[in-house]
């Protein structure tokens, strides 16, 4: 019996093993087949405000209005740049308000279980239509100390007992749809960067010194938060195999 239980477990794993395999040639072969691609970004509308730790119980996140800032025209200028290399970039029309306004789910099984959101509104939203694929680039959600939610732009203020930490986070996710089916081909959540800080969180993130009062006006805010998309993006088109890695 115990034989045949190893001999169940190790088909189980080769099943499994194939199954991956065969996932990613797909995804490989397609990736290969793209030629023309478009860019959406909508992640820098707004940042939020957050405090957390002891000192934040019963506090409400706040957000306040970024757009002068041109993040999206930003990364869509980094990204374009980036993937030039290998495909030949379109310029692509798109209501941007209408990729921002798409949130995940607070209840983690309901993501799994529905349609990706952003491949509908690729197939209704965007223009020109035809091209071989769509990079949209969209705000992710990670945990921060405490258990609270942090998503997008943000700036948060961690507070305990012995210390006060200013956290900044730029949370973003990259998804590959065919330009034909609207099937993603690949997501991915851009990974942390140094992630040496005090208080870790999923994404790339740094520290600075800056009150979350009167501080979104800083351009060295601005700066700091357009160099964690600089330097995070091409790390995570090259973990997504788009473009050569740095």
């Amino acid at each position: 019996m115990r034989r045949i239980a190893f001999l169940w477990v190790g088909l189980a794993a080769a099943c499994i093993a194939l199954g991956a395999a065969a996932a990613f040639e797909t995804r490989a072969t397609k990736l290969q087949a793209i030629k023309t691609v478009g860019i959406v970004s909508a992640i820098g509308e707004e940042m939020s405000l957050t405090q957390a730790g002891l000192t934040a119980i019963g506090n409400t996140g706040q957000s306040v209005s970024i757009s002068a800032w041109g993040l999206d025209e930003l990364i869509v200028q980094q990204a374009t740049k980036l993937l030039s290399g290998r495909f030949r970039v379109q310029p692509v029309n798109y209501r941007r308000a209408a990729f921002a306004a798409i949130r995940d789910s607070a209840v983690a099984p309901v993501n799994l279980l529905r349609s990706d959101p952003f491949k509908e509104l690729v197939r209704s939203d965007v223009t020109p239509q035809g091209l071989d694929a769509y990079i949209v680039i969209t705000r992710a959600r990670s945990k921060l100390g405490n258990g609270r939610n942090v998503e997008g732009v943000g700036l948060a203020e961690y507070r305990t007992l012995l210390a006060d930490y200013g956290l900044i986070h730029a949370l973003y996710e990259v998804r590959v749809i065919d330009g034909k089916t609207f099937d993603v081909i690949e997501k991915r959540a851009a990974a942390p960067l140094d992630n040496t800080g005090t208080v870790r969180i999923a994404g790339p993130s740094g520290s600075i010194d800056e009150p979350l009062k009167g501080s979104v006006s800083s351009e060295r805010l601005r700066a700091a938060i357009a160099d964690l998309i600089i330097r995070s993006l091409p790390l995570t088109l090259g973990d997504m195999h788009l473009i050569d890695g740095p």
